[in-house]
């Protein structure tokens, strides 16, 4: 058996594809065990004047994570137009959003959306049928959206928010097709000359 592969017997096809679906699970979990103080932390963070510092950093994170993901090597300039793109269409979702608190939903189902896009092409590019990774990927990550706003339902404070699921199932179509066209992008690049 080589490194990169896990055991015959593992519902995984590689160790990439296991790293992967245990990062999301654990942004999943992290995501549902902050359900019951989001609001208190938020408050905190306002008080101190920090909100936005930490909503950028936040943000910050979600496009070093599609840059990461989708990016291998030194970009070319498609690449660089397509990054240029897709902060451009953040920004201005960003600035239509009202309330700072409903811009945290860009962070988590993002990076949910991109670890489970991730996780579906590596399977696919070790033989596994996954067909259309990216709809997947976003149908998985609003369904642990639709969870989150059930779970909020029965927390004292917190509401059931349809516009919330929204937000969800927009957040992972953006990341998604960040992370794919950045792939896209890559795929048209020269082959380099030795």
């Amino acid at each position: 058996m080589r490194s990169g592969e896990p055991p015959s017997s593992s519902v995984f096809t590689s160790v990439r594809e296991r790293r992967l679906w245990t990062w999301t699970l654990v942004v999943v979990v992290a995501i549902y065990s902050t359900l019951g103080l989001a609001r208190t932390l938020a408050g905190v963070l306002r008080e101190e004047g920090m909100l936005v510092a930490s909503f950028a950093l936040g943000m910050v994170l979600v496009g070093a994570t599609v840059l990461v993901l989708g990016l291998r090597g030194r970009p070319g300039g498609t690449e660089i137009g397509i990054v240029l793109g897709i902060a451009t269409a953040y920004y201005m979702v960003m600035v239509r959003m009202a309330l700072p608190e409903e811009r945290t939903h860009l962070i988590e189902y993002g990076v949910v959306a991109v670890f489970i896009h991730e996780a579906l092409k590596e399977r696919s590019s070790q033989g596994r049928f996954v067909p259309v990774p990216a709809l997947i990927a976003v149908a998985v990550a609003s369904v642990v959206g639709v969870i989150d706003e059930c779970i909020q339902a029965v927390i004292p404070n917190r509401v059931f928010d349809t516009e919330d699921i929204l937000f969800n199932v927009l957040a992972a179509v953006m990341a998604v097709a960040s992370s794919a066209a950045l792939s896209w992008g890559r795929g048209r690049r020269p082959a380099r000359r030795r």
